[in-house]
Formats: structure tokens, C-alpha cells, sequence
């Protein structure tokens, strides 16, 4: 009986500390791993796009014209949000600061185009999330593809 009990009380403790095993996540490992996830869906869906040097692919439908727009402007956008499977994870039409509370890759993006304008960002897991789900059926380490129009900037 003696023996079952110290067993038992080291089968939890060997079970606890492999439970809490560190999280090995590789950013550049993954930079790769999104790279060539994005090169294979834009020959796929035949887009062309050009790799900004953030990471970043942007395929500008439409360049806009007006003022040039800066992190510090207010824009109205209409944007869709998408997973490379097609998944629709988001659609809106919005107004924001680009200098508030956003994902890298529409800081980045978003300023390539001018009023009028509408860009394709495709948009590597480093420059959205990252290794983290913010919900909304976005898995950790997602690459993001988002076509915005940009209705307006201030």
C-alpha cells in the first residue's frame, strides 16, 4: 500500500513538471515558414505582388491620388480580412488612427496607397499576431490577407 502511494505521488509529480513545458517557438524559423506560405499562394492564386523589406507582400490595386498618407494620419477604410485557406474572418468600414492600437503589416501597408486608393496586404504572422490567437478564428502564427480600400485620410 506504502509503495502504491509513493508511486502514485511521483507518476503527478513527473506529470506536472512535463506539463509545463517552455514554448520553443523559432521567430525566424517562422519567417521562413510564412514566406514560403505566402510566395506558393500568390502563384497560386496568380497575383502579383511585390515583397515590401518589412516581410511584407502588397499588390496595389488601385494607387490613389491626394496627399501622400503618414502613420499619423485618421483614414476611413473598407477593408475584408481573410486566412490564405479563403476563410472571412473580418469585413468593416471603419475610421482609425494609423498610429493606434494596430497590426504592423496595416501600419506598413497602409500608407503605400493614397485616398481613393485600394492595396492587397499579405501579411506574414511576425507583422499580424504573431506566435498569439486574437480570436475571432485567427489561429497563433497566421498569415493574413486583407484587401482595404482607403476611403478617406485626415
Amino acid at each position: 500500500m506504502l509503495k502504491t502511494k509513493i508511486l502514485l505521488g511521483l507518476f503527478l509529480i513527473v506529470g506536472a513538471f512535463s506539463s509545463c513545458k517552455k514554448d520553443t517557438f523559432d521567430a525566424e524559423k517562422q519567417a521562413k515558414i510564412d514566406d514560403a506560405l505566402i510566395v506558393d499562394f500568390i502563384a497560386k492564386n496568380s497575383i502579383v505582388a511585390v515583397k515590401h523589406s518589412s516581410g511584407l507582400y502588397y499588390q496595389i490595386i488601385t494607387p490613389g491620388d491626394g496627399n501622400i498618407v503618414t502613420t499619423s494620419n485618421t483614414v476611413s477604410v473598407t477593408y475584408s480580412g481573410k486566412l490564405l485557406n479563403g476563410t472571412e474572418f473580418d469585413s468593416s468600414t471603419t475610421s482609425f488612427s494609423l498610429s493606434g492600437n494596430l497590426i504592423q503589416g496595416w501600419k506598413i501597408g497602409v500608407p503605400l496607397i493614397k485616398k481613393g486608393g485600394k492595396i492587397r496586404l499579405i501579411i506574414p504572422s511576425a507583422l499580424a499576431y504573431g506566435n498569439t490567437s486574437p480570436g475571432a478564428g485567427i489561429p497563433k502564427n497566421a498569415v493574413l490577407d486583407f484587401t482595404i480600400d482607403l476611403i478617406n485620410a485626415q
